[in-house]
């Protein structure tokens, strides 16, 4: 699998995401994480977009999650001092699949580290994705801005119950990727998706680290039973992380 280097670290620094149009996992290993998407899935009690922090509950996803393949990925858009944020499995059902309003990921983590510098998401796709099924789309260099205006939207029809008001949609670049490939993205880029109208189905694993030189908030209330994992480097702030 070809790396990131400088000219595609750059474009990501510049532009707020970067299209990696490359396999992250061998085939059998990628087979063994759709399996493990497949089973969760089954089991789960809420919404198939809403499958948010699995790895709290199933411990094999670390395997994912801290494998040496992602974290070099990750390396150069961060640096080397890296730890694991979050997790979240969305899906997308055919027909049904609801469409996600325009927002920044770091606009509700506010206030769980000193500033939103350096976390990024790479987004594995466990299905295929395109504009049929609903790919999420970002406006580049959206992540520049540090506030945004948030409007009422239908919750019937969206995941979010409101929207980043005021957004050009003619500048939206679509994240269409095959299966097995991957997407990053700036925690304070503006994105979204369609909903899916297609008879496929469109299922994403969002993978998402930060650097230990952010300095988490321990005081602020979601941080309280919220894990975290060191994946690579030193923990200059003394980051509360799993080792």
């Amino acid at each position: 699998m070809r790396g990131i280097g400088k000219v595609e670290s750059s474009f990501y620094d510049e532009n707020g995401y970067y299209l990696h149009h490359e396999p992250v996992f061998p085939s059998e290993r990628f087979g063994a994480l759709k399996a493990l998407f497949e089973d969760l899935l089954q089991k789960a009690t809420v919404r198939p977009d809403k499958l948010d922090t699995p790895h709290f509950e199933e411990p094999r996803l670390l395997d994912f999650l801290l494998d040496d393949q992602i974290i070099d990925l990750v390396e150069p858009l961060i640096g080397p001092d890296i730890g694991l944020w979050s997790s979240h499995f969305i899906c997308k059902t055919p027909n049904d699949g609801p469409a996600s309003a325009w927002h920044a990921d770091s606009d509700y983590w506010n206030g769980r580290f000193e500033a939103f510098t350096e976390i990024v998401t790479l987004w594995l796709a466990i299905d295929a994705s395109d504009r049929e099924n609903g790919c999420m789309r970002v406006i580049p260099g959206s992540h520049l801005t540090t506030r945004h205006d948030y409007s009422p939207v239908d919750r019937e029809t969206n995941t979010f119950g409101s929207e980043i008001v005021d957004v050009d949609e003619s500048k939206a670049v679509y994240f269409e990727l095959k299966e097995n490939e991957e997407s990053f993205h700036y925690s304070r880029i503006v994105h979204g998706a369609e909903a899916n109208t297609s008879s496929r189905r469109r299922g994403g694993y969002t993978m998402r680290y930060f650097s230990q030189r952010m300095k988490l908030n321990r005081d602020h209330s979601s941080n309280q039973t919220f894990k975290l994992w060191h994946c690579r480097g030193s923990n200059p702030h003394d980051n509360p992380v799993v080792n």
